[in-house]
């Protein structure tokens, strides 16, 4: 499965990372197993042929030919892993995904001798990394719209075609998980989580006992999460971001921003905004109607046969209660809380649209796929 891809502004630097053993030495045999010139020899099995240098300038070659305006972050970069338990690919089956990669994703379509160049480079048995630099042969910009989504249909029918473990259908409810930049940069500072599960569970929490868009913006500052709010061109609030105070970017000066939809589906402002208001059934339980439960005066309505309102409600009822627990328990409630986040996602369908998981389905311990 592919990930996102990132871009950076250093074609040597990253291949020395790739090339090299590793932070804790866990590259093995790192080589190169095809590029755009299948032909190219591999720096670490033929350094006399040709060197790391070599190879970043003949990559770099494009970007420096431009004779207008240069990209700033010129390196296109993703990995492509399969799951745990799937057999070891031989490395031509690696450079067949990589090529097939490239094309999908508008970096080199198949039969483009004038497209971006880019290589693959293999220092494990499970994944291999793609490197490409952003700008053609011929001068002209790749087009790389929706790369990520075409790179998935095509680690699909590789998945289908070889019998590997399928990667899961896109969701894009889910909770946003931290990068590899952010795992590294909290084992730098030594903390426990990133500075986004830090925050996706102050968000939450303050969603959970906010009832309206002053309170929930002032339980977050009350938290001490720095908010930046968007506001429409008729003065309403339209959006807002979060970060937390000692995350910084480019050595510490500017905060990092993580804006609502990116940190969950549900912690977009019109989701979190749903919370406020929720429909309140008529009749007893058997009836359709709302088991209420008020933590610190916020009302967590459950009701056992609706949809969306009964999972939203109890969710909230688990990240409030979490918040407010003793500490021995507070742990336990906090893992509960994220365990129902994940099983209670809205389901997506083909079309995009998102549909809530019915509350009885959660009761009897299953979730439909959609």
């Amino acid at each position: 499965m592919p990930k996102k891809p990132e871009t950076g502004d250093d074609t040597y630097k990253l291949l020395e990372y790739l090339f090299g053993p590793g932070k804790r030495d866990e590259h093995l045999d790192p080589h190169l197993i095809t590029a755009w010139d299948p032909d190219l020899p591999c720096p670490a099995r033929h350094p006399g042929r040709t060197t790391l240098g070599e190879l970043a300038d003949l990559l770099d070659a494009p970007v420096q030919a431009l004779r207008g305006d240069r990209p700033d972050k010129h390196v296109w970069h993703v990995s492509v892993r399969n799951a745990p338990g799937d057999r070891t690919l031989t490395d031509a089956e690696w450079a067949e995904v990589a090529a097939a990669m490239a094309d999908a994703a508008g970096i080199a379509p198949y039969g483009d001798e004038q497209a971006c160049r880019w290589a693959a480079v293999r220092h494990a048995d499970d994944h291999i990394h793609l490197v490409a630099t952003l700008a053609r042969v011929d001068g002209r910009q790749p087009r790389l719209r929706g790369d990520i989504l075409a790179m998935h249909a095509v680690a699909r029918a590789f998945e289908a075609r070889w019998g590997l473990t399928p990667m899961s259908p896109q969701d894009r409810t889910a909770v946003r998980r931290p990068s590899t930049g952010e795992l590294a940069k909290a084992g730098r500072r030594g903390l426990l989580e990133t500075a986004r599960e830090s925050l996706q569970r102050s968000v939450r929490t303050a969603a959970a006992l906010a009832h309206d868009d002053a309170d929930f913006l002032d339980r977050l500052r009350d938290v001490g999460l720095r908010v930046r709010e968007r506001h429409g061109d008729d003065g309403a609030l339209a959006g807002y971001a979060v970060a937390l105070p000692g995350d910084g970017a480019d050595h510490g000066t500017r905060p990092v921003w993580f804006s609502g939809s990116s940190l969950a589906y549900d912690l977009s402002l019109p989701r979190v905004r749903e919370r406020f208001e929720p429909a309140v059934g008529s009749g007893g339980l058997g009836g359709g109607g709302a088991l209420g439960v008020r933590v610190r005066g916020r009302a967590c309505l459950f009701r056992p046969g609706g949809g969306a309102g009964g999972v939203a409600a109890l969710g909230d009822l688990l990240a409030a209660a979490a918040a407010q627990a003793p500490a021995m328990v507070r742990d336990r409630i906090s893992a509960a809380a994220d365990a129902f986040e994940q099983v209670g996602r809205p389901r997506v369908h083909q079309n995009g649209t998102a549909v809530a998981v019915p509350a009885s389905d959660l009761c009897r311990g299953r979730r439909g796929r959609g």
